[in-house]
């Protein structure tokens, strides 16, 4: 490492309280002229390319308090996203990723959500917040295949009436928890299933009349809902703790930007909502 870099990393460290003897262990891969981010120039409501989605402004909080400017290297995030960005060396954090997923070192989690129940305001279903409730049978429900929830409907019989969408895809020209709500509002299928840092955003901002309802009462697996990190390289715990301690810090700022953003916030068991009590 370059004596200029060192010096600057040593000062980083020095300004969250961490010791100097960790910069041995800090990877030459991180940058320390960009905060470099990897992400999808298509996954509203959490990233775009025109850098408005609430990744995007959680990005720019850290960099701002790294005192660094933002550099992104887009990639869809489908089959080797890590792979041709994270591994590659073109950036060096995912700002949204599942806690415990091998492909990437995860750091402390900054928020918690869960799967939802989207309905139609005033509707026979709206509110329900569990797949086992007796409303629900007989009913046209939306789901992407493969994903959590699809599980619970089977056990409960839903699946023979359910639509299913896609769950891989390139949001540059697919869309399909758009196609879910679009087919929602045109009364095609009865509720929505749908991740909640996705339909919460998507309702609040371009779809009125529709309820967001996170399922937080299933009590058989698989759990429905996860806690939130950001991801680096495997090894690079040096820069997963730094991360860590951003988080910490700014948690209050980290909040503020997802309730703006309409993200249902859970407590850190996922059994309700963020400050309820639950």
């Amino acid at each position: 490492m370059p004596a200029w870099a060192a010096r600057y990393v040593v000062a980083a460290l020095a300004g969250l309280g961490l010791p100097a003897t960790v910069l041995a262990q800090t990877s030459d891969l991180v940058s320390t002229t960009a905060f470099r981010v990897c992400a999808d120039p298509a996954n509203d409501p959490m990233s775009n390319d025109k850098e408005t989605g609430y990744e995007n402004r959680i990005a720019e909080l850290m960099a701002k308090k790294l005192e660094l400017p933002v550099s992104y290297t887009w990639y869809p995030m489908a089959t080797g996203f890590i792979r041709n960005t994270l591994r590659a060396n073109k950036c060096d954090v995912v700002i949204g990723y599942a806690q415990g997923h091998e492909l990437v070192l995860n750091t402390n989690h900054y928020f918690t959500s869960a799967y939802t129940l989207v309905t139609q305001e005033g509707s026979t279903i709206d509110g329900v917040d569990t797949l086992s409730d007796s409303r629900l049978k007989d009913k046209r429900l939306g789901v992407v295949a493969g994903s959590p929830p699809a599980s619970h409907m089977a056990r409960n019989g839903l699946i023979a009436a359910a639509r299913a969408y896609d769950l891989m895809v390139d949001r540059r020209y697919e869309s399909p928890i758009i196609d879910m709500l679009d087919d929602l509002k045109a009364g095609e299928i009865d509720g929505a299933l749908i991740w909640g840092p996705i339909s919460g955003p998507l309702v609040k901002s371009d779809y009125p009349g529709m309820t967001v309802t996170p399922l937080v009462k299933e009590t058989l697996p698989p759990r429905l809902f996860y806690r939130i990190t950001m991801g680096v390289r495997q090894g690079e715990r040096v820069w997963a703790r730094k991360l860590n301690s951003l988080i910490r810090r700014n948690q209050d700022e980290i909040n503020a930007i997802l309730i703006d953003a309409g993200v249902p916030l859970l407590n850190d068991m996922g059994t309700g909502l963020l400050g309820e009590g639950n």
